[in-house]
């Protein structure tokens, strides 16, 4: 049996974050709810208007290829890709082909073919109901940037990988919130299999919009294409679409060229160069990136891989944990940062899901949860007590401070925990003699005897290292 080789290249789309369309003054508002209100005659292509480009949507574009080592072009326009749709409603796009904004790039080992700029179409809404499709221009000519790979990815964990870096670059540059599940971020994935170096007949499966998406497509599109080929028949290059409900790709229509969008310069827009922005400028003013912030953390805060993974993913999570640390050094240059970063990533985070709130929208802000931290690892406060703590200042925005001074809190001293432990010992007769005879499930009973009567006011070690010297 031949062993068949999967490549795959991928179209990423992101919708562009600016204050209007791509060729109109008609706002850009993902988060409108009513259909067909951001619309105005040049988006809706009425005869007779005429678009005008965006400059800041070009200049987001300029700074994503800078951000993956891409090359932006001397000279650069747009096109019209002419094809008839409900959504569409000039039937045809503004988009680019030839000359695109970006040539060039690398992102995780994977080369970029070329960056460029299109507008969004609108978007059908399909009423059950009636069985009527609505359309809802309010996405009509949104700025879309589209990044097209090589086909240099060979499995799903590749692709998705991608996806995700892409997704985090794009919002640690400010340019798109590439949120799959408000259609602000999609895919094209293109898969071939072939059992030798030449690449094999490919499809193309459109829109895949969540990262399980694209991984369950591509990997269906693998098993399909190898099938195939095992039983000697052909690859027919098409488009295709991923069902979620079924877990198939299906055939749309055969694979359209370049020829068959009848692509020409769109005669309304000049063509234009890139240098009339100052690239320079631009490459100084991009921020740290997710590899490097990575690396950065992990050597900064003596991270692991996975802490510090988890702090980039969220860029909102990492800014307020090093805003955080920043406080909590200011008061102790040599405090370790694990206590912070442990309440972090567990509590607080348990915290938001439980209320279903961001970390945007929560009370706290980092030089309180610094306080906290700084607490615990002074041994003024033991773990139940600080996520008691922890939830009071989720709820009302209080400083621990605050809080521990209001309701008299702390660690009791060492007297009055071994008057305690005593006490317990003296009551518990039965528990005493099977610790002695070896049962050592005995001691973490007494421990949280002793508990209950301190409520929380010991250290869970304190208490076990008194109760062993008072037992023997």
């Amino acid at each position: 049996m031949a062993e068949y080789k999967p490549t795959i290249g991928l179209e990423v789309h992101a919708e562009l974050k600016t204050q209007t369309k791509m060729f109109c003054d008609s706002l850009n508002d993902p988060d409108e709810k009513r259909p067909n209100i951001n619309v105005c005659p040049v988006c809706l292509g009425h005869p007779g208007t005429l678009p005008t480009i965006n400059k800041k949507a070009v200049e987001a574009v300029i700074k994503v290829g800078l951000a993956l080592e891409g090359a932006p072009n001397a000279e650069t326009r747009f096109d019209r890709k002419n094809y008839f749709y409900p959504d569409l409603p000039k039937a045809y796009q503004i988009s680019q082909s030839g000359k695109s904004i970006i040539s060039g790039g690398t992102l995780r080992g994977v080369k970029i073919n070329h960056i460029h700029l299109e507008e969004d179409a609108g978007k059908l809404i399909h009423d059950d109901a009636s069985g009527d499709t609505l359309v809802d221009y309010n996405r009509a000519s949104v700025p879309l940037m589209e990044l097209v790979t090589e086909p240099d990815m060979h499995n799903a964990e590749e692709a998705v990988a991608f996806m995700k870096e892409v997704q985090l670059v794009l919002r640690y540059l400010g340019v798109s919130d590439a949120d799959l599940e408000r259609g602000q971020m999609r895919a094209d994935a293109n898969i071939s299999v072939s059992a030798t170096n030449e690449l094999g007949t490919r499809a193309e499966v459109k829109n895949l919009n969540s990262f399980k998406s694209v991984f369950q497509a591509i990997n269906y599109e693998i098993k399909r294409q190898t099938e195939l080929l095992e039983k000697g028949e052909v690859i027919q290059q098409e488009t295709r679409g991923w069902n979620d409900i079924t877990q198939k790709t299906t055939s749309q229509r055969s694979k359209e060229e370049a020829q068959d969008y009848r692509y020409f310069p769109e005669p309304d827009l000049p063509s234009f160069s890139t240098i009339v922005f100052d690239i320079e400028k631009l490459r100084m003013e991009l921020p740290e990136l997710p590899a490097a912030r990575l690396v950065r953390l992990q050597k900064e805060y003596a991270l692991d891989s996975g802490q510090a993974e988890l702090l980039v993913n969220d860029l909102e999570l990492g800014e307020f944990f090093e805003n955080a640390v920043s406080e909590l050094r200011a008061d102790n240059p040599e405090a370790t940062i694990q206590t912070l970063y442990n309440y972090l990533a567990s509590d607080l985070r348990g915290l938001m899901n439980e209320f279903g709130v961001l970390l945007r929208d929560i009370k706290i802000n980092p030089e309180h949860f610094a306080h906290l931290a700084t607490r615990v690892d002074d041994g003024k406060l033991t773990s139940r007590q600080a996520k008691d703590i922890l939830r009071k200042m989720f709820e009302t925005g209080l400083d621990p401070e605050d809080i521990i001074k209001d309701e008299n809190i702390g660690t009791s001293d060492v007297d009055e925990i071994e008057a305690v432990v005593i006490a317990v010992i003296a009551e518990n007769h039965v528990a005493v003699t099977d610790y002695k005879k070896g049962k050592t499930a005995s001691l973490q009973f007494l421990i949280g005897k002793a508990m209950g009567i301190l409520k929380g006011r010991a250290k869970p070690d304190m208490l076990k290292e008194i109760f062993e010297k008072n037992l023997h």
